[in-house]
């Protein structure tokens, strides 16, 4: 089997980029993580990457002059890669349409609740002021809305009386970590 170039953008820990490229491992997964970027220099998920041979690159917007030209150097940094998907994985910056457009339908991003439910931050702390029974992940397609494209995967949780935000935050990413290389692999498998 021919494995897919993908990359991973990251923000902080990278426990589904661990996920992803645990999966990947296998010989019948249909991908291969060429490239972890991050925006953050310090996030642990790059020293991941560099413990499995990944090539790696960050880059902090706050040394550019603005959005454009950060998302511009990123493009740039990532092409030679020639990527089939890049995964979105705690990255937490919002992607601009210009930078959607260099890869329409090849952006994928993991968010913790049950979409269209609870788009955004805060995720966890709304379902439980909400008191809630079950909340959730969900992988979908990136577009111009934010948490607004085509569900992919979606795993339900269940929410238990005694659950805080970070007990919530435990159960749901453990299911991230289960659904995000499945969706990848149903989009690489269409």
């Amino acid at each position: 089997m021919t494995k897919q170039p993908i990359g991973v953008f990251i923000s902080g820990r990278g426990t589904n980029l661990q996920s992803i490229i645990n999966a990947s491992k296998n010989e019948n997964f249909p991908c291969e993580v060429k490239i972890v970027f991050s925006d953050n220099h310090n996030a642990k998920g790059i020293n991941l990457a560099k413990e499995s041979g990944i090539d790696t690159f960050s880059l902090e917007i706050k040394d550019f002059k603005n959005k454009r030209e950060f998302e511009e150097q990123i493009l740039k940094l990532i092409k030679p890669y020639d990527l089939r998907l890049i995964c979105l994985a705690g990255y937490m910056k919002i992607l601009s349409s210009e930078f959607i457009e260099h890869y329409p339908n090849k952006i994928l991003n993991i968010h913790p609740s049950l979409l269209p439910k609870y788009k955004g931050l805060n995720t966890h702390k709304r379902v439980l002021e909400n008191n809630d029974d079950i909340t959730g992940c969900t992988v979908h397609y990136v577009n111009h809305e934010l948490d607004g494209g085509e569900i992919i995967v979606q795993k339900t949780v269940k929410v238990d009386a005694i659950d805080s935000v970070t007990t919530l935050a435990d159960k749901v990413l453990k299911q991230e970590n289960l659904i995000y290389p499945e969706a990848i692999k149903i989009v690489l498998r269409k």
